[in-house]
């Protein structure tokens, strides 16, 4: 890594930084793939730990020997800023100690990332960065294998997301599903039954499914305000719903997810 003291906010060297938003780094044409931001130094570890490249790193100088142990052989510019110019520069206060422009690691097959796996989670067109990050970490800890999320679904990689996930989406198997019946067909030729978590009156209740499950399942959850699409219902094999209590017909998608993972889990 090399130290580069900066102290002006218009620095070219610091565009990846000067308040862009997460949609406008995903489609830079340069570099190819476009970025993400990492922040914090629990974040960027855990990229590293996954691969991925930085760009280059932005930081106060009291961050730099929680840095240093984790890019000392990382061939990376470090640009080192009093705290008001990271402020000018980002837009916030930085709290997290660094942050990190990385490059987005190029995104495995549907059918390379369901090769081995047994239990998967589909998300469509889920906008809430927040309850992506939430469900990745569901994911995480319940030990499902992967998710996959539909073209216009929030970005896995969106500062957010990472940040609810606690990193989960750096560890976590994804890629993008393509749309229905596509999607659909993909799964199925990987050996997988959909079920869809709705509300229907012909719904099986997750205890009874959960009872005999097959052996590879991928769990379908829907976006937050009208759930799953007419497309997505039409091409699950199974409709599940949790029961509920006291008049309250469904959960958060996110804690709907955790509690189908947990139900569904794989004892090994």
């Amino acid at each position: 890594m090399q130290l580069v003291p900066v102290d002006d906010p218009a620095d070219p060297r610091l565009t990846d930084y000067l308040r862009l938003t997460d949609v406008v780094l995903r489609r830079l044409s340069e570099p190819e793939g476009g970025l993400y931001i990492a922040e914090s130094t629990k974040v960027i570890q855990r990229a590293l730990e996954a691969a991925h490249r930085p760009r280059s790193v932005l930081l106060q100088e009291k961050w730099i020997p929680d840095l240093e142990p984790l890019l000392a052989d990382v061939d990376v510019d470090v640009y080192v800023a009093p705290p008001e110019l990271l402020q000018q520069i980002t837009g916030f206060v930085l709290h997290r100690g660094a942050l990190a422009s990385m490059h987005r690691p190029e995104l495995p097959s549907v059918a390379e990332l369901l090769r081995d796996a047994r239990r998967v989670v589909v998300l469509e067109d889920i906008v809430d960065h927040t309850n992506v990050g939430a469900i990745f970490r569901a994911v995480a800890g319940l030990g499902a294998d992967a998710v996959l999320v539909t073209p216009r679904c929030a970005d896995p990689l969106y500062r957010r997301s990472v940040r609810v996930s606690m990193a989960a989406v750096l560890q976590v198997p994804w890629t993008r599903l393509p749309e229905w019946p596509q999607g659909a067909d993909e799964l199925h030729a990987a050996g997988f039954e959909i079920a869809a978590l709705a509300l229907d009156d012909e719904a099986v209740s997750l205890d009874a499914y959960a009872a005999d499950p097959p052996e590879r399942v991928a769990l379908l959850f829907g976006t937050e305000g009208d759930g799953l699409s007419r497309a997505a219902l039409t091409n699950a094999d199974r409709v599940v719903t949790i029961p509920m209590q006291r008049g309250i017909d469904s959960l958060n998608v996110a804690a709907a997810s955790a509690v189908a993972l947990w139900a569904l889990r794989v004892v090994p």
